[in-house]
């Protein structure tokens, strides 16, 4: 049997973590705008007439008992909004921070697995969306948590390959979801094209974007000493660049300045950032810069 993406002791501790969010992490709650339409909820908004069918519970009797008519309770209520995954499957997520160490792929599984988990205990609906060059075929992830063995199969079978491109995978987004909702971006977000203005674009149609960008340790500090020789994980280019201290300086330095492009760009359009190194453990990341994205 293959192992668990998230242990059981895990899922335990998850369990504690969407009480949390739930007053807390808006976008898996329910979303920000309050719906005026008949059903259960907090505020009182108007009485109409019962009719066949309707609950018994939601008759106000008051009113019964005074005018002999049966009147229907009606409240505001927050809708749930779409909660989607997109989950980048490219070959640049195959890289590792390192001998022995997960790779990019192997830690967005894990984490994907965690936040729907979160999900479906808070009975959410989680889309699974992994992409690349594109669009693949998506998971829904719904029914509470004893339907979480589906989700994680799904993503056990997934396998990292192609190249990224950003700018036609935010089209067929956006074509393909038109309703706007929580995006949920997992990625190493490079691209040789560009991610920035693809991303703006998905938040300019209105869906709220949470970027979760994993790196390993060799993505912002390279190793070796010399001349060495890089290979592109997805084009196959090969570049030959004399590494010493200035040199790897300025390759930290621009991998930071990307970074902190990225989480301008969420907190300029209302989203959240989160950066993790493919060194941190899964639960620390689920109880760290997850758990407390939202006073980012």
């Amino acid at each position: 049997m293959p192992e668990p993406l998230v242990d059981r002791h895990f899922l335990e501790k998850l369990e504690r973590l969407t009480l949390y969010w739930q007053k807390s992490f808006t976008g898996l709650v329910g979303g920000h705008n309050i719906s005026r339409f008949a059903g259960p909820g907090q505020e009182f908004l108007d009485h109409r007439n019962f009719h066949q069918g309707d609950d018994l519970r939601a008759v106000n009797w008051r009113i019964y008992m005074r005018f002999e008519k049966l009147f229907l309770k009606m409240f505001q209520v927050e809708p749930r909004v779409p909660v989607r995954l997109l989950l980048d499957t490219s070959a640049s997520m195959a890289a590792g921070s390192g001998e022995g160490d997960a790779t990019k792929f192997e830690y967005a599984q894990r984490l994907a697995a965690a936040l729907i988990y979160v999900g479906l205990v808070r009975l959410d609906s989680i889309l699974l969306q992994p992409f690349s060059s594109r669009l693949q075929d998506p998971f829904l992830s719904s029914g509470g948590r004893h339907r979480f063995q589906p989700a994680e199969n799904y993503l056990r079978a997934l396998r990292p390959g192609g190249k990224t491109n950003y700018f036609e995978t935010a089209r067929e987004y956006l074509s393909t979801y038109p309703q706007r909702g929580l995006t949920i971006v997992i990625s190493d977000f490079l691209d040789d094209a560009d991610c920035f203005h693809p991303l703006q674009y998905m938040a300019d149609f209105g869906h709220e974007l949470l970027l979760v960008q994993l790196w390993g340790e060799e993505d912002r500090e390279p190793s070796g000493r010399g001349e060495i020789e890089l290979i592109d994980a997805e084009t196959g280019t090969h570049a030959k660049i004399a590494l010493n201290d200035k040199a790897r300086e300025a390759y930290t330095e621009a991998f930071d300045h990307h970074a902190d492009e990225l989480r301008k760009l969420a907190l300029r359009n209302g989203g959240r950032y989160a950066s993790l190194s493919t060194r941190m453990p899964i639960e620390d990341a689920m109880f760290g810069p997850l758990a407390m994205i939202q006073g980012a």
